[in-house]
């Protein structure tokens, strides 16, 4: 499959006549190779530094490359380099980056350059053009390939960017198992926090043959000059705002603290009139959500931004698009920023040098500041950039109270000197310096032996023994460490032959194989979602006719996601607090009370029976045992719930991390999407599916558009049969998935039907009040029915086809929902339309009730 971004009626050039000419051939002369792409950065406006010029006459010449250059530097234009390199002389290159955003954005940046016949990308969700020349695809990809192939795999060249996650505790196994298993390959390795890289150098040439040229001393095109301040930070912002030191980006290690310092900035005027008016005008086709959008709508029009990884997407697109075009003074965000936040930035202001690494809080390494302080001065935009950082709170505040005492040595020993906050880590201009003055730590190996590892390894040609042996005594760990590695692997592979999973050969084959899997492993196996596997063989447990059976599904396959923390902590909040007030009506005592709420959870749909499913899943699997299955529901909960996104979010107070449950929800679809096998899928199943998409779609499309787009480049049908069920084109509003937006429909209807039946006319009348129908109006509305009724059904047959009725229509749609009474009567309901070009805007249902009582004979 090779897909092509070229807009209709445009040409595609190739990548040879972009780079060579129209006849230009493969080339494998470095000084033909030298001149082609010198001449197409000339002709792109991109002159090569002096650097690039010599990175780039070290990748044709066939050298390793470590590019340690500062942020700015033109690192990109080098990997385009080797990557070009790679393609002239017919080998092929991948390019590694640490997240799948990166990769995606390299990935179409590469097919604008070399055209979409030649680049491919591989990630956990999706493989578009696997076959391609130039692949761009996560580490873990790549230390798979490696892994599967070792010597005999096929990257040719291999770049790998932001090499600095060698040291990651997690991931750091990825980025160091390509230099061990691919001696054939030619690296570029670029970072701008390397810290000494000689032992990378000697190691590389060592492994490869090849000479390891280190691109390093170079600098910055844009001059960083770094001040450390007493003075507050309100003030500290006006000057830099008033020496035309701006954009600013202030730096906070919290989200809630980002978005608390935006708040308390919007009362100061820092945006000129021309530039609110410019925000305006930009802001004018821009849709905000309820809650949080709310909220930054509010902040950007005075010309505050807010950027952290908790937003939606769009959301922060919008700011580094309102920056990017000079309308934001300044920006408040998380150390996100240093992860390569694609906006000029003039100034870097640092709320604090300590931050919480999820175990404790400590200052940061010289690493991470100057990952986030390269951010400042911007090529282009600056001439040079400034890094502001602030003493501690208490500091500040004292000496402030110290110079109002002034010269008077009475006055001064009678100030109270505010001291540091409990468990305060501090820091002070000392440590400001070093952190400037400082070379950023030396990376440290982060290998680490796992099922993944050792199944790759037998899975390759030869005796999988002397390979894992190699593997680890040449691998960067101490030997201590390759000595407990060793121990694992054998542990690891004993419990793989116990479980049959693999076999012992008596004779060794041709390879010199002596060990073999008896089942073949996908792909992407353990990169995607390591449990998929449970859910699938978990699906044969459920009962089809049970009602509860498209839910279950559901709940099957969110145990194997990552939990979004947010949500399952409100989750338990909210329960903890309904067990608190129930228990406080039974009279329960404190102390019993206390002890009763440690048993209290987040809810955890099918938890016993998906802890047998993986008991005996793991008995055949054993290398699942390096994974936990996590039952939960979210997508569960907010579909029995009948919310839309905004009111679910509202309802678990979850504006600050929107963005954190949205990726959530989009996982899931893709999860639902490509693990369950269409015999398994029902009519209601595929509901919920079409739904949960169109959700995502709905609030913010760029989760899934992309995605689809790549993996189902033609129209995938997920109704038998066709029609409703056909994957509408993206770029479009909710209401053209009819299946989906009815589900939509379906859910508004019974979310005011479970309200009604819970007497809650307070929230009724906020989702409906201000079209006339507030909580007095629904009161009065259902007085009758009480009168005549006690109860009001809302069980599964409420949702059922005999009790709803929709009809779509061009412009409006209208709805029905029948009450469900006692009696059987079905004569009282609810009656309501459905307006479609409001709904397209707002990406949910917009609905306004006609009629609430008894239906007209």
């Amino acid at each position: 499959m090779t897909l092509s971004l070229v807009p209709a009626g445009e040409n595609a050039e190739s990548w040879q006549e972009r780079l060579g000419g129209p006849d230009h051939p493969a080339v494998a002369d470095p000084d033909a190779m030298y001149d082609a792409f010198a001449g197409w950065a000339g002709e792109r406006g991109l002159p090569l530094y002096p650097h690039q010029e010599e990175s780039l006459l070290e990748i044709v010449a066939d050298n390793n490359v470590i590019v340690a250059t500062p942020t700015g530097s033109g690192k990109s234009l080098i990997a385009t380099a080797a990557l070009f390199a790679g393609l002239s002389t017919g080998r092929r290159a991948y390019y590694t980056a640490p997240i799948k955003a990166l990769v995606s954005e390299k990935f179409f940046d590469m097919v604008d350059i070399f055209g979409a016949e030649n680049v491919g990308m591989i990630t956990g969700d999706s493989a578009v053009n696997s076959a391609a020349p130039i692949i761009c695809c996560t580490a873990e990809i790549l230390a798979g390939i490696a892994l599967r192939g070792g010597a005999e795999a096929d990257p040719g060249v291999v770049v790998m960017d932001e090499f600095h996650y060698y040291a990651d505790p997690q991931r750091g196994w990825a980025w160091q198992v390509p230099l061990l298993e691919l001696p054939r390959a030619q690296f570029v390795l670029m970072s701008a926090t390397l810290g000494d890289v000689s032992f990378f150098a000697e190691d590389l040439t060592r492994r490869t043959g090849r000479e390891t040229s280190l691109i390093t001393g170079v600098q910055r095109p844009v001059p960083l000059h770094f001040e450390y301040t007493l003075v507050p930070l309100t003030e500290t912002i006006q000057e830099l705002v008033s020496t035309a030191r701006a954009p600013l980006y202030l730096v906070h290690f919290t989200q809630a603290a980002a978005l608390e310092r935006a708040q308390a900035l919007s009362s100061i005027a820092l945006a000129s009139r021309a530039d609110r008016d410019r925000i305006l005008e930009t802001l004018a086709d821009f849709r905000f959500s309820a809650g949080f959008g709310r909220t930054l709508s509010r902040l950007v029009r005075h010309g505050i931004g807010v950027h952290h990884a908790g937003m939606l997407p769009k959301y922060r697109r919008l700011i580094e698009k309102l920056a990017q075009s000079g309308l934001l003074t300044v920006i408040c965000g998380t150390d996100t920023l240093g992860v390569g936040i694609n906006v000029p930035i003039r100034t870097v202001v640092f709320t604090a040098l300590a931050k919480y690494d999820g175990r404790r809080t400590r200052v940061l390494s010289v690493r991470e500041f100057h990952q986030i302080a390269g951010r400042a001065g911007r090529a282009g935009y600056d001439v040079a950039g400034d890094v502001v950082v602030l003493a501690p709170e208490h500091v500040i505040d004292n000496e402030r109270a110290l110079a109002k005492a002034g010269d008077d040595a009475a006055k001064r020993r009678k100030v109270v000197r505010r001291k540091a906050p409990e468990g305060f880590v501090t820091w002070t201009e000392r440590t400001f310096d070093s952190l400037v003055q400082g070379t950023p730590e030396p990376l440290t190996s982060s290998f680490r032996m796992s099922h993944t590892m050792v199944l790759g390894v037998i899975s390759r040609p030869g005796d999988a023994f002397v390979a894992m042996r190699n593997l680890i005594e040449g691998s960067h760990e101490p030997r201590v460490r390759q000595l407990r590695h060793a121990r694992r692997a054998i542990e690891i592979t004993r419990g793989l032959l116990a479980a049959g999973v693999v076999e012992r050969l008596d004779t060794p084959d041709e390879t010199g194989r002596r060990y073999r899997l008896t089942a073949d492993l996908q792909v992407d196996f353990a990169l995607d979602q390591p449990l998929s596997p449970l859910a699938l063989a978990a699906l044969d447990l459920l009962d089809r006719e049970s009602e509860s059976y498209a839910l279950d599904v559901v709940s099957l396959i969110e145990a194997t996601l990552e939990g979004p923390r947010p949500v399952l902590s409100a989750q338990r909040f909210k329960a903890r607090g309904d067990a608190v007030a129930a228990m406080k009506s039974d009279g329960i005592e404190y102390e019993e009370r206390m002890a009763l709420l440690e048993e209290v959870d987040h809810p955890k749909p099918l938890a016993d029976l998906i802890e047998v499913a993986f008991e005996s899943y793991r008995a055949g699997h054993p290398w699942v045992a390096e994974y936990q299955p996590e039952p939960k529901a979210v997508v569960r909960d907010m579909y029995e719930r009948a919310m839309t996104f905004s009111e679910y979010v509202a309802f678990y107070g979850l504006a600050r991390s929107e963005g954190v449950v949205l990726r959530y929800f989009a996982d899931a679809y893709r999860a639902m999407r490509r693990t369950v096998p269409q015999e398994a899928r029902t009519e209601e199943l595929l509901d919920i599916v079409s739904w949960l998409g169109e959700l995502v779609r709905g609030v913010d499309s760029s989760l899934l558009d992309e995605w689809e787009s790549l993996a189902h480049p033609e129209p995938e049908e997920l109704l038998p049969g066709g029609g409703a069920g056909v994957r509408p084109p993206t770029g479009r509003g909710i209401t053209a998935n009819i299946r989906a937006f009815t589900v939509m429909v379906r859910n508004t209807l019974f979310r005011r039907l479970e309200l009604l039946a819970h007497e809650r006319y307070d929230l009724l009348g906020e989702l409906d009040g201000a079209d006339g129908w507030n909580a007095d109006g629904y009161r009065e509305a259902m007085a009758g029915y009480w009168d005549e009724y006690d109860d009001l059904g809302i069980g599964p047959d409420a949702r059922s086809s005999a009790l709803v009725q929709i009809t779509p229509g061009a412009t409006v749609w209208t709805a029905r929902q029948v009450f469900e009474d006692p009696a059987g009567d079905r004569d009282w309901g609810l009656t309501l339309e459905v307006l479609v070009a409001e709904s397209d805007d707002l990406g949910e249902p917009v609905v306004r009730v006609l009629a609430v009582g008894p239906f007209d004979a």
